[in-house]
Protein backbone atom coordinates (compact mmCIF):
# COMPACT_ATOMS: atom_id res chain seq x y z
CA UNK A 1 0.00 0.00 0.00
CA UNK A 2 1.28 4.11 -0.46
CA UNK A 3 -1.02 5.22 1.64
CA UNK A 4 -2.82 3.82 5.16
CA UNK A 5 -4.81 5.91 6.86
CA UNK A 6 -6.05 4.49 10.41
CA UNK A 7 -8.52 6.01 12.68
CA UNK A 8 -7.86 9.76 11.78
CA UNK A 9 -9.78 12.05 13.44
CA UNK A 10 -9.65 16.04 13.37
CA UNK A 11 -11.31 18.39 15.81
CA UNK A 12 -11.78 21.72 16.38
CA UNK A 13 -12.60 22.79 19.37
CA UNK A 14 -16.14 20.95 19.63
CA UNK A 15 -16.43 20.46 16.14
CA UNK A 16 -15.23 17.25 14.88
CA UNK A 17 -14.06 17.47 10.99
CA UNK A 18 -13.27 14.46 10.15
CA UNK A 19 -14.40 11.57 12.48
CA UNK A 20 -12.49 8.31 12.58
CA UNK A 21 -11.88 7.62 9.29
CA UNK A 22 -9.80 4.49 7.81
CA UNK A 23 -8.79 3.80 4.11
CA UNK A 24 -5.99 2.70 2.03
CA UNK A 25 -4.81 3.26 -1.14
CA UNK A 26 -2.84 0.56 -3.45
CA UNK A 27 -0.29 1.64 -5.86
CA UNK A 28 -0.89 2.55 -9.37
CA UNK A 29 -4.54 3.58 -8.36
CA UNK A 30 -6.63 6.71 -8.79
CA UNK A 31 -8.38 7.36 -5.29
CA UNK A 32 -10.98 9.38 -4.73
CA UNK A 33 -12.18 11.21 -1.91
CA UNK A 34 -15.98 12.14 -2.97
CA UNK A 35 -18.36 14.15 -0.76
CA UNK A 36 -20.20 17.90 -1.02
CA UNK A 37 -18.27 20.82 0.90
CA UNK A 38 -17.71 20.85 4.49
CA UNK A 39 -17.76 16.91 4.48
CA UNK A 40 -13.81 16.96 5.38
CA UNK A 41 -11.89 16.24 2.31
CA UNK A 42 -9.58 19.22 2.27
CA UNK A 43 -9.31 18.66 5.84
CA UNK A 44 -8.32 15.30 5.47
CA UNK A 45 -5.73 15.29 2.63
CA UNK A 46 -4.30 18.51 4.75
CA UNK A 47 -3.50 15.71 7.43
CA UNK A 48 -2.44 13.44 5.09
CA UNK A 49 0.21 15.98 3.41
CA UNK A 50 1.52 17.45 7.13
CA UNK A 51 0.01 20.63 6.89
CA UNK A 52 -2.34 20.29 9.90
CA UNK A 53 -1.87 18.17 13.15
CA UNK A 54 -4.57 15.15 13.73
CA UNK A 55 -6.28 15.14 16.79
CA UNK A 56 -5.73 11.05 16.81
CA UNK A 57 -4.79 8.29 14.19
CA UNK A 58 -2.13 6.90 12.40
CA UNK A 59 -0.91 7.82 8.83
CA UNK A 60 1.37 5.86 6.52
CA UNK A 61 3.27 6.52 3.59
CA UNK A 62 4.90 4.24 1.46
CA UNK A 63 6.07 2.35 4.91
CA UNK A 64 7.33 5.97 6.67
CA UNK A 65 4.75 7.16 9.68
CA UNK A 66 3.82 10.78 8.75
CA UNK A 67 3.26 11.27 11.70
CA UNK A 68 6.60 10.18 13.59
CA UNK A 69 8.85 11.63 10.28
CA UNK A 70 6.57 14.08 9.06
CA UNK A 71 9.88 15.72 6.79
CA UNK A 72 10.18 12.12 5.08
CA UNK A 73 6.76 11.93 4.33
CA UNK A 74 6.27 15.28 3.04
CA UNK A 75 9.36 13.88 0.50
CA UNK A 76 6.96 11.35 -0.87
CA UNK A 77 3.84 13.34 -2.10
CA UNK A 78 3.18 15.65 -4.34
CA UNK A 79 0.45 18.50 -3.81
CA UNK A 80 -1.71 20.47 -5.59
CA UNK A 81 -4.15 22.34 -3.40
CA UNK A 82 -7.65 23.71 -4.44
CA UNK A 83 -6.74 27.42 -4.32
CA UNK A 84 -3.67 28.58 -6.73
CA UNK A 85 -0.55 28.34 -5.33
CA UNK A 86 1.23 30.13 -8.74
CA UNK A 87 2.74 33.59 -8.88
CA UNK A 88 1.80 35.27 -11.53
CA UNK A 89 4.62 37.68 -11.73
CA UNK A 90 7.01 34.96 -12.18
CA UNK A 91 7.18 33.35 -15.39
CA UNK A 92 6.45 29.22 -16.27
CA UNK A 93 9.99 28.52 -15.44
CA UNK A 94 10.59 30.64 -12.23
CA UNK A 95 7.66 28.86 -10.45
CA UNK A 96 9.08 25.71 -11.27
CA UNK A 97 12.08 26.75 -9.74
CA UNK A 98 10.88 28.04 -6.77
CA UNK A 99 8.83 24.97 -6.22
CA UNK A 100 12.29 22.76 -6.98
CA UNK A 101 13.75 25.10 -4.45
CA UNK A 102 11.39 24.23 -1.44
CA UNK A 103 12.32 20.60 -2.25
CA UNK A 104 15.91 21.56 -1.79
CA UNK A 105 16.54 20.01 -5.59
CA UNK A 106 19.16 22.48 -6.76
CA UNK A 107 19.65 20.85 -9.85
CA UNK A 108 16.17 20.72 -11.31
CA UNK A 109 17.14 22.08 -14.84
CA UNK A 110 16.40 18.91 -16.40
CA UNK A 111 13.70 17.25 -14.54
CA UNK A 112 11.65 20.67 -15.20
CA UNK A 113 12.41 21.01 -18.82
CA UNK A 114 11.14 17.35 -19.08
CA UNK A 115 7.72 17.92 -17.23
CA UNK A 116 6.91 21.01 -19.26
CA UNK A 117 7.63 19.34 -22.19
CA UNK A 118 5.20 16.63 -20.95
CA UNK A 119 2.25 18.39 -20.05
CA UNK A 120 3.04 20.14 -23.57
CA UNK A 121 3.74 23.83 -21.68
CA UNK A 122 7.84 23.72 -22.58
CA UNK A 123 7.38 26.82 -25.03
CA UNK A 124 5.69 28.75 -22.33
CA UNK A 125 8.56 28.85 -20.20
CA UNK A 126 9.34 32.35 -20.69
CA UNK A 127 6.06 33.55 -20.28
CA UNK A 128 4.40 34.94 -17.15
CA UNK A 129 1.65 33.14 -15.62
CA UNK A 130 -0.66 35.81 -16.12
CA UNK A 131 -0.55 35.04 -19.64
CA UNK A 132 -1.39 31.50 -19.47
CA UNK A 133 -5.11 30.22 -20.33
CA UNK A 134 -6.83 28.37 -16.92
CA UNK A 135 -5.99 25.10 -18.71
CA UNK A 136 -2.51 25.60 -18.93
CA UNK A 137 -2.01 26.91 -15.56
CA UNK A 138 -3.39 23.69 -14.40
CA UNK A 139 -0.84 21.67 -16.60
CA UNK A 140 1.84 23.91 -14.74
CA UNK A 141 0.66 23.27 -11.24
CA UNK A 142 0.57 19.41 -11.15
CA UNK A 143 4.08 19.17 -13.23
CA UNK A 144 5.11 21.54 -10.46
CA UNK A 145 3.31 18.40 -7.88
CA UNK A 146 5.39 16.68 -10.02
CA UNK A 147 8.56 17.97 -9.67
CA UNK A 148 10.39 15.76 -6.56
CA UNK A 149 9.53 12.49 -8.42
CA UNK A 150 6.41 11.57 -5.63
CA UNK A 151 5.22 8.33 -4.62
CA UNK A 152 1.60 10.41 -4.59
CA UNK A 153 0.17 12.93 -6.42
CA UNK A 154 -2.62 14.38 -4.11
CA UNK A 155 -4.92 16.56 -5.94
CA UNK A 156 -7.58 19.11 -4.08
CA UNK A 157 -10.39 19.46 -6.02
CA UNK A 158 -8.24 19.81 -9.50
CA UNK A 159 -11.10 20.88 -11.41
CA UNK A 160 -13.21 22.82 -9.19
CA UNK A 161 -14.98 25.66 -11.07
CA UNK A 162 -13.48 25.06 -14.22
CA UNK A 163 -15.72 25.11 -17.78
CA UNK A 164 -16.67 21.75 -18.94
CA UNK A 165 -14.17 21.73 -21.95
CA UNK A 166 -11.33 22.39 -19.50
CA UNK A 167 -12.41 19.79 -16.74
CA UNK A 168 -12.42 17.20 -19.60
CA UNK A 169 -8.66 17.87 -21.11
CA UNK A 170 -7.25 18.18 -17.26
CA UNK A 171 -9.19 14.26 -16.54
CA UNK A 172 -6.83 13.25 -19.67
CA UNK A 173 -4.04 14.98 -18.31
CA UNK A 174 -4.49 13.17 -15.00
CA UNK A 175 -4.94 10.02 -16.81
CA UNK A 176 -2.00 10.16 -18.66
CA UNK A 177 -0.20 11.37 -15.26
CA UNK A 178 -1.10 8.07 -13.74
CA UNK A 179 -0.86 5.36 -16.68
CA UNK A 180 2.42 6.53 -18.23
CA UNK A 181 4.36 7.89 -15.13
CA UNK A 182 2.82 5.55 -12.77
CA UNK A 183 1.98 7.61 -10.13
CA UNK A 184 -0.49 7.08 -7.89
CA UNK A 185 -2.83 9.41 -7.33
CA UNK A 186 -5.42 10.62 -4.70
CA UNK A 187 -8.06 13.67 -5.07
CA UNK A 188 -10.87 14.83 -3.53
CA UNK A 189 -13.98 15.84 -5.75
CA UNK A 190 -17.76 16.93 -5.02
CA UNK A 191 -17.86 15.98 -9.10
CA UNK A 192 -20.03 12.51 -9.17
CA UNK A 193 -19.05 12.82 -13.28
CA UNK A 194 -15.32 12.90 -12.08
CA UNK A 195 -15.32 10.77 -9.57
CA UNK A 196 -16.77 7.84 -11.91
CA UNK A 197 -14.44 8.99 -14.99
CA UNK A 198 -11.32 8.72 -12.91
CA UNK A 199 -11.27 6.99 -9.73
CA UNK A 200 -10.33 2.75 -9.33
CA UNK A 201 -11.90 3.22 -6.26
CA UNK A 202 -13.58 6.02 -4.40
CA UNK A 203 -14.59 6.69 -0.66
CA UNK A 204 -17.51 8.21 0.24
CA UNK A 205 -17.70 10.85 2.87
CA UNK A 206 -19.77 13.02 4.61
CA UNK A 207 -20.50 14.83 7.90
CA UNK A 208 -16.59 13.46 8.61
CA UNK A 209 -17.02 9.96 8.06
CA UNK A 210 -16.56 7.62 5.20
CA UNK A 211 -20.12 5.85 4.52
CA UNK A 212 -18.99 3.89 1.55
CA UNK A 213 -15.77 2.43 0.25
CA UNK A 214 -15.32 0.50 -3.24
CA UNK A 215 -15.19 0.68 -6.97
CA UNK A 216 -18.05 3.09 -8.81
CA UNK A 217 -19.25 0.03 -10.75
CA UNK A 218 -19.37 -1.81 -7.19
CA UNK A 219 -21.00 1.04 -5.26
CA UNK A 220 -23.50 1.94 -8.12
CA UNK A 221 -24.63 -1.97 -8.34
CA UNK A 222 -25.03 -2.10 -4.36
CA UNK A 223 -26.71 1.20 -3.88
CA UNK A 224 -27.56 2.73 -6.91
CA UNK A 225 -30.83 1.66 -7.93
CA UNK A 226 -33.18 3.05 -11.56
CA UNK A 227 -34.90 5.98 -10.34
CA UNK A 228 -38.11 7.59 -11.43
CA UNK A 229 -38.29 11.62 -10.77
CA UNK A 230 -41.34 12.88 -11.07
CA UNK A 231 -43.09 16.38 -10.43
CA UNK A 232 -46.01 16.88 -9.64
CA UNK A 233 -49.23 19.12 -9.23
CA UNK A 234 -50.10 18.05 -5.77
CA UNK A 235 -48.37 15.93 -2.95
CA UNK A 236 -48.99 12.29 -3.44
CA UNK A 237 -48.17 9.19 -1.17
CA UNK A 238 -45.84 6.35 -2.16
CA UNK A 239 -47.07 3.43 -0.69
CA UNK A 240 -44.60 0.92 -1.10
CA UNK A 241 -41.69 2.18 -2.56
CA UNK A 242 -38.73 3.87 -1.09
CA UNK A 243 -38.68 7.42 -2.34
CA UNK A 244 -37.02 10.99 -1.44
CA UNK A 245 -39.51 14.33 -1.84
CA UNK A 246 -38.62 17.47 -2.11
CA UNK A 247 -42.02 19.88 -2.05
CA UNK A 248 -43.66 17.69 -5.03
CA UNK A 249 -40.33 16.61 -6.50
CA UNK A 250 -40.14 12.93 -6.10
CA UNK A 251 -37.13 10.72 -6.97
CA UNK A 252 -38.47 6.74 -6.33
CA UNK A 253 -36.57 4.01 -6.32
CA UNK A 254 -37.48 1.24 -8.73
CA UNK A 255 -36.34 -2.55 -8.96
CA UNK A 256 -38.67 -3.50 -12.24
CA UNK A 257 -38.32 -0.36 -14.58
CA UNK A 258 -41.45 -1.46 -16.98
CA UNK A 259 -43.40 -2.86 -13.66
CA UNK A 260 -43.34 0.06 -11.58
CA UNK A 261 -43.86 2.35 -14.03
CA UNK A 262 -47.19 1.97 -14.74
CA UNK A 263 -48.00 1.40 -11.13
CA UNK A 264 -46.14 4.26 -9.69
CA UNK A 265 -48.01 6.08 -12.47
CA UNK A 266 -51.58 4.97 -11.55
CA UNK A 267 -50.86 6.26 -7.70
CA UNK A 268 -49.16 9.50 -8.95
CA UNK A 269 -52.45 10.04 -11.24
CA UNK A 270 -51.71 10.68 -14.94
CA UNK A 271 -53.29 14.15 -14.81
CA UNK A 272 -51.24 14.81 -11.53
CA UNK A 273 -48.11 14.85 -13.34
CA UNK A 274 -45.87 17.68 -14.52
CA UNK A 275 -43.60 15.91 -15.62
CA UNK A 276 -41.14 12.54 -15.18
CA UNK A 277 -37.77 11.44 -15.81
CA UNK A 278 -35.76 8.16 -15.85
CA UNK A 279 -32.65 7.84 -14.02
CA UNK A 280 -30.03 4.97 -14.71
CA UNK A 281 -28.09 3.61 -11.59
CA UNK A 282 -25.20 6.51 -10.84
CA UNK A 283 -23.32 8.14 -8.04
CA UNK A 284 -25.56 10.84 -7.83
CA UNK A 285 -28.49 8.06 -6.37
CA UNK A 286 -25.76 6.21 -4.90
CA UNK A 287 -25.23 9.14 -2.62
CA UNK A 288 -28.92 9.97 -2.52
CA UNK A 289 -30.04 6.47 -1.22
CA UNK A 290 -26.57 6.61 1.76
CA UNK A 291 -27.97 9.90 2.73
CA UNK A 292 -31.04 11.20 1.90
CA UNK A 293 -30.13 14.22 0.04
CA UNK A 294 -27.88 15.44 -3.39
CA UNK A 295 -24.29 15.62 -2.97
CA UNK A 296 -25.43 19.49 -4.00
CA UNK A 297 -27.26 20.23 -0.27
CA UNK A 298 -24.53 21.03 1.46
CA UNK A 299 -25.42 20.75 5.65
CA UNK A 300 -23.72 22.78 8.37
CA UNK A 301 -24.39 23.41 11.47
CA UNK A 302 -23.91 27.26 11.46
CA UNK A 303 -21.97 30.11 10.07
CA UNK A 304 -18.98 29.71 12.11
CA UNK A 305 -18.73 25.58 11.87
CA UNK A 306 -19.25 26.57 7.62
CA UNK A 307 -15.96 29.41 7.93
CA UNK A 308 -13.83 26.83 10.43
CA UNK A 309 -14.24 24.28 7.65
CA UNK A 310 -13.38 26.65 5.15
CA UNK A 311 -10.16 27.87 6.34
CA UNK A 312 -9.14 24.10 7.28
CA UNK A 313 -9.36 23.35 3.56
Amino acid sequence: MILSVKNLTKKFGDFTAVNNISFSIKKGEIFGLLGPNGAGKTTTIKMICGLIKPTSGEITIDGINALENPLEAKKLIGWMSAESILDEDLTVWENMEVQAKLHNFNKFEEKAEELLKYFDIYNFAKNKVSNLSTGMRKKLEIAMALINDPSILVLDEPTIALDPNTRAALWEVIERANKERKVTVLLTTHYMDEADRLCDRIAIIDHGKIIANDSPSNLKKKYGNTTLEIKTKKEVELKGYEYQKEGNNYIISVKDLSNDISKIIKLVGENNIISINVNNPSLDNVFLRLTGRKISEEKTESTKIYRILKSSR
